[in-house]
């Protein structure tokens, strides 16, 4: 997976489809029943080969973690359960060595900078920042200093928070996610807000964003609606009941593990491809050809005869080879190659088809460059129109590019010539024009007289004068001039004048 920010690439460690399966306290202090949990559940992920797995667990220093004043209060709800349920160092080490057997991603989550030792001497994949840690500053400044991929949960933080914590990472170039979370435990379904996954995607566009979630365990249809809604990494708190041990009111067992990675898994089918589109799927495409209007001959074409819409039309239904009314556009050119008959399909068999469009768009993007290089300023919605006075193939040596601003009882145009262009000799008998050279150089002919212009320079070019010009490094023209009349434009080659094709013209050039 790949994500960009401004300052460069950065290339993810995270999955995609990552689960992430919370241990917390519920080893209950059992070295034991915390190797047992994680076998039972890698029993179950086992089952799924196309989703990411790791295991995390908490890692506090309780030696500095509890005030020392407070250590022995075990009528202090957390107080209690932490000093219950510690691990030794060694302990904590099985338990990881047994996530590794188990073909899990490690993970853990500190509460102290003193924790972060433990995560770097096991060499942890993941670093994952608890909602409560989200803007413990400290606790930022110590996981960044690890190179490891960062998962942070976001309840309880504001969007001030949130905008703070994403820029010292982004700024820090950490490969990180988000995690939409609500810090109710059981949380109801009407607090889950499903489409704050929505909401964040937008404000974070490349920045992962998961669901860690702590409804019902028997639930599988909010893991549903967040897969569609985009996220791509889930936690969810783990547990296993024993004879001994219990389970709170939010882990899952095995079993209901198993039903909600299911539903996962059945969900990420259904949504399938979302970062491409879809392959050509033949069947679809085969049933949509039969409704469309096929290309048929209105009157007889002959061989190397240009098609156009006064010698055919579109009807239904095609058959299997012929042009539809889709391969048709305005950048569509198709040359008869054998004689065609009154209402004889046109197709492959009997005519060469040509596509123009990623040309014009070309010459689009040049012109645009250069009127950007000599600091041209368009008004929005000019229309850009392309002469290719001897056809396409030969626009970059025959051709110029013309942007009509106004065509009143005066006229204005701005005329672009792209580097090595040359515009053949033309005249015209009622248009007197005025060239104002703006930016590049131009070599201008007047009567068959050569001069040359460069920026500021003005000549005036008289009706009946016959003018061509040329650019060796391209130029921008302003052309103003008396009411422009299409049919007031006359080339010495008459191979021009009777090329009917000669122009292709752009509304919206100027979007990116």
């Amino acid at each position: 997976m790949l994500k960009f920010f401004k300052e460069g690439l950065i290339v993810s460690k995270l999955p995609n489809n990552l689960f992430v399966l919370e241990m917390a306290n519920n080893h209950m202090g059992d070295l034991d029943h915390g190797l047992s949990l994680i076998r039972a559940f890698g029993v179950v992920c086992k089952k799924y080969p196309q989703f990411k797995f790791a295991f995390k667990l908490q890692y506090r220093d309780l030696d500095t973690f509890i005030h020392p004043d407070l250590k022995d209060r075990m009528d202090i709800k957390y107080i209690k359960r932490f000093a219950e349920t510690k691990l030794s160092r060694e302990q904590f080490d099985s338990l990881i060595a047994e996530v590794r057997v188990n073909g899990f991603l490690t993970m853990a989550t500190s509460f102290d900078e003193i924790s972060f030792d433990l995560i770097e001497d096991q060499n942890l994949d993941i670093i994952k920042i608890a909602s409560c840690s989200f803007t413990d500053w400290p606790v930022l400044e110590r996981a960044v200093s690890i190179d490891k991929p960062i998962i942070a949960s976001t309840a309880g933080a504001s969007l001030e928070d949130i905008d703070r914590v994403v820029s010292f990472l982004s700024n820090r170039k950490k490969d990180f996610a988000i995690m939409h979370c609500v810090g109710e435990y059981p949380t109801a379904d009407e607090k889950m807000h499903l489409s704050q996954i929505d909401f964040l995607r937008k404000r974070y566009p490349s920045i992962r964003i998961g669901f860690s979630t702590h409804e019902n365990p028997d639930n599988t249809d909010l893991v549903k609606i967040a897969i569609a809604k985009g996220a791509n990494i889930f936690e969810k708190h783990v547990g296993l009941v024993t004879e001994k041990y219990p389970i709170n009111a939010y882990s899952v067992t095995p079993q209901q593990a198993d039903a909600w990675l299911s539903a996962a898994a059945y969900t990420v089918m259904v949504c399938g491809e979302s970062q491409t589109r879809l392959p050509e799927n033949k069947a679809e495409k085969d049933s949509l050809r039969s409704l469309r209007r096929g290309m048929f001959a209105k009157q007889a074409i002959k061989t190397g005869q240009r098609i156009t819409r006064d010698n055919f039309y579109f009807a239904f239904p095609p058959n299997d080879s012929q042009f539809t009314a889709n391969d048709y556009s305005k950048y569509s050119e198709f040359i008869a190659n054998s004689d065609i008959l009154v209402n004889q399909a046109i197709g492959p068999e009997n005519t060469v088809h040509s596509n123009t469009r990623e040309k014009i768009l070309d010459i689009a993007r040049r012109v645009k460059n250069l009127l950007q290089e000599g600091k041209v300023i368009v008004p929005g919605g000019v229309e850009l129109e392309i002469s290719h006075h001897y056809g396409l193939d030969k626009f970059d040596e025959f051709g110029l590019v013309m942007l009509t601003v106004v065509n009143r009882d005066y006229c204005k145009k701005l005329l672009v010539s792209l580097p090595g262009q040359f515009h053949p000799e033309q005249y015209h008998n009622q248009k007197e024009e005025t060239f104002h050279v703006l930016f590049g150089d131009l070599e201008l002919q007047l009567d068959g007289e050569p001069q040359i212009l460069g920026p500021g320079d003005v000549v005036t070019v008289m009706p009946g004068v016959k003018h061509a010009f040329r650019s060796t490094g391209g130029a921008v023209v302003e052309e103003i001039s008396s009411t422009h009349f299409k049919n007031d434009s006359f080339y010495i080659d008459e191979a021009i004048n009777k090329n009917l094709n000669r122009k292709s013209v752009l509304t919206y050039w100027m979007v990116d």
